[in-house]
């Protein structure tokens, strides 16, 4: 087969095979992406919910598989081409560039395939998702690490492509030691940055979706990048925040172990509320709804203010939504069972009165 195309080569005028060499890698490119819009618009009729590995590959790798093989096609075909000495070099060079670039978008995105695979396998969505939330943080961070090393493997592969600068290099190796204290001195909050970001990843004194309260600000962690955590706060804010400021300075973590909660409800009524009755209530109310996971659920008066008493009814839930809006249901109705039930022992404010007569009346 080799010798059949050499003869071909030769038979054929020189600018005449280049075209024809240069038409089939054209046309096996055109033959993959036609393939990969097929397989595309296959899985896009699926259920979005459903995994498949096919379906993986083929979403990230299409597009790097679209250049990489005719690139590749390319360089196998590359001793039959016939092009003068002149451009033999260059062309060479510059293809092999293009195939090395190619190449690292090609891993970087196999990287994608291997996270998808390990989503599936660890589901984020279900209640009680502690263990798949430290290994989405891990694969997270090392995926972004992978991705910055595999970028400079690259560009130094690149550079040293070329002779002048391998020249270069090789006379800087004298240099490193001093060069390498210099860039120390000047990278060190960034080299800060990066080794907090390792001792979150692997110690994890906070995970993604880990519920945080952090600069007097409720949020969940929605990102976690080499130099900064991203927390969307409640109201759909985004706090930003440096990532060395979690292993500098205190927070607190809602989920660390577990996202279960105990929530407070606190009501101010006069002495003469009956407790027992309110218990009966508190029980009933949480009886009735699912926002209650069943554990907790006591009333106590906890305080005896000068006008009023303080009650303080303690409950729990699955996790810190679930747990706020459980306060404010058990707040709302205890307020309109007090209401209607017991209306004079609502909180009111008494006063003396003293008659002409030196009778002293409330």
């Amino acid at each position: 087969m080799e010798e059949q195309i050499n003869l071909w080569s030769k038979t054929l005028s020189p600018w005449l095979w280049n075209i024809i060499v240069i038409a089939f890698i054209l046309f096996i490119g055109f033959i993959i992406k036609v393939f990969v819009k097929i397989l595309l618009n296959y899985y896009k009729n699926k259920k979005e919910a459903e995994y498949s590995l096919l379906r993986s590959l083929v979403t990230h790798l299409s597009r790097p598989l679209n250049h990489f093989i005719p690139l590749l096609v390319a360089n196998i075909m590359l001793p039959y081409l016939a092009l003068r000495e002149v451009y033999d070099g260059a062309f060479r060079r510059w293809l092999g560039i293009f195939l090395l670039i190619s190449f690292a978008s090609l891993v970087m995105s196999s990287i994608r395939v291997l996270e998808d695979f390990i989503y599936y396998k660890y589901d984020f969505n279900k209640a009680d998702n502690l263990k798949e939330r430290k290994i989405r943080t891990q694969l997270q961070f090392i995926r972004k690490l992978a991705t910055v090393l595999i970028i400079l493997i690259t560009l130094a592969l690149i550079l040293l492509s070329f002779d002048n600068v391998r020249k270069l290099g090789a006379g800087l190796l004298t240099g490193v030691g001093i060069g390498g204290i210099i860039i120390g001195f000047a990278a060190q909050k960034s080299l800060g940055n990066l080794l907090a970001g390792f001792q979150i990843a692997f110690t994890q004194p906070i995970r993604i979706d880990d519920v945080l309260v952090v600069e007097g600000e409720w949020g969940r962690v929605e990102d976690i990048t080499l130099t900064y955590v991203v927390l969307n706060i409640w109201d759909q804010r985004r706090l930003i925040l440096p990532i060395n400021y979690f292993i500098e300075k205190p927070f607190q973590n809602w989920t660390r172990t577990t996202s279960e909660i105990l929530g407070t409800v606190f009501l101010y009524v006069d002495y003469t509320v009956p407790t027992d009755a309110l218990r009966g209530e508190l029980t009933k109310l949480l009886d009735a709804t699912d926002l209650w996971d069943k554990r907790v659920g006591i009333l106590q008066v906890t305080d005896a203010k000068e006008r009023v008493i303080e009650l303080r009814m303690l409950v729990s839930a699955r996790n810190s939504s679930q747990a706020f809006d459980l306060r404010c249901y058990v707040r709302e109705n205890m307020i309109q069972y007090i209401q209607e039930n017991f209306p004079g022992s609502l909180p009111k404010t008494r006063f003396l009165k003293e008659p002409e007569n030196g009778t002293i009346t409330s």
